[in-house]
């Protein structure tokens, strides 16, 4: 009886602990990605009112692929810092 009682108590400890982290852990995920979608379309409206920067093309190529791959809350925000290199880039061609 004891026994079963501390396995339960265990059990129940251990996924009072990992629960909430899991769901933390996914929330920080959909947050990353979507806040890497959101810079990717920022880019792409800079991209479409400036000319042509190829570096800025590559970053936003990178950017997509790492979104199409999509491997991690570091990998989006990887992503989103591409993409708003990028966005930079295309607004200061778009002022000269």
């Amino acid at each position: 009886m004891w026994v079963v009682s501390a396995v339960v108590l265990g059990v129940a400890g251990f996924a009072g602990v990992l629960l909430p982290r899991r769901r933390a852990r996914a929330e920080l995920d959909r947050t990353a990605w979507s806040t890497a979608r959101a810079a990717v379309a920022m880019a792409e409206v800079s991209r479409d009112a400036a000319g042509d920067v190829a570096e800025a093309e590559q970053l936003l190529a990178r950017a997509e692929r790492m979104i199409a791959d999509g491997d991690g809350a570091r990998a989006a925000e990887a992503a989103t810092e591409y993409a708003r290199r990028a966005d930079r880039l295309w607004r200061e061609a778009a002022r000269d």
